[in-house]
C-alpha cells in the first residue's frame, strides 16, 4: 500500500482492480476544509485517462509492473508474434493492443513488454526508430521560405512531415512518442 501524499509521476497504482500510472498530481491545501490531492491518471488496460481525487493520507494499492525485452518477430493478420529474449517463448498480441505502436514496428525490432501479474498490458518502445522513406514528392526549389516541409510515407505506412531535402529511400530517425520527423539517420 502506498499513500497519496508520496504520488510521483510514473508511479504505477492499482485503484478498484485497475491499474493506473500516474500522469500528473497536484496537493491542494485549501484554506477551509481537509487537504486533498488531485490526480491525472492513464488505464494501462485501456489507455484512457481519467482525473481522480483522494483524501490526503488516503492509502492504495501499489502496482508491480514488469518489464522485460522482447523481439518483435512477424504479423499474421490482426496477431502480432513476439518472442522473449530469453525464454525464447512466443505469445501473441492483437491489432487493437498496439494501435499506435504498430507505427513503427518491424520485424526482428527489439521491445520492452509491459506486464502486471501474467496480464501483458502492452509493449515500450524506445524514443525513436530509424525508418526508412518508401514514398515521398520531390521538393520543390524554391519553396524555402520558412521550413517549408512534405508529406512522406514510411515503411510502417506511417506518415510524417519531413523537410523537402528528404527522398525516397532515405532512413530518418522518427520520434515513437508524437511521431515526428527529428532527423536523417
Amino acid at each position: 500500500m502506498i499513500s497519496v501524499n508520496d504520488f510521483k509521476t510514473g508511479l504505477t497504482v492499482e485503484v478498484e482492480g485497475d491499474i493506473f500510472t500516474v500522469l500528473d498530481f497536484q496537493h491542494v491545501k485549501p484554506g477551509k476544509g481537509a487537504a486533498f490531492v488531485r490526480s491525472k491518471l492513464k488505464n494501462l488496460r485501456n489507455g484512457n485517462t481519467v482525473e481522480r481525487t483522494f483524501r490526503a493520507g488516503e492509502t492504495i494499492g501499489r502496482a508491480i509492473i514488469e518489464n522485460r525485452g522482447v523481439s518483435y518477430l512477424y504479423a499474421s493478420g490482426q496477431e502480432h508474434t513476439f518472442m522473449d529474449n530469453e525464454t525464447y517463448d512466443q505469445f501473441t498480441l492483437d491489432s487493437d493492443q498496439l494501435e499506435w505502436e504498430l507505427n513503427f514496428l518491424k520485424e526482428n525490432m527489439n521491445v520492452n513488454i509491459v506486464s502486471y501479474q501474467g496480464e501483458i498490458l502492452g509493449i515500450n518502445l524506445p524514443t525513436s526508430v530509424e525508418l526508412k522513406v518508401v514514398e515521398t514528392e520531390p521538393g520543390i526549389k524554391g519553396n524555402t521560405a520558412t521550413g517549408a516541409t512534405k508529406n512522406a510515407k514510411v515503411e510502417t505506412g506511417l506518415n510524417v512531415q519531413v523537410p523537402l531535402f528528404i527522398n525516397e529511400d532515405d532512413v530518418l530517425l522518427i520520434d515513437t512518442r508524437e511521431g515526428k520527423y527529428i532527423s536523417r539517420a
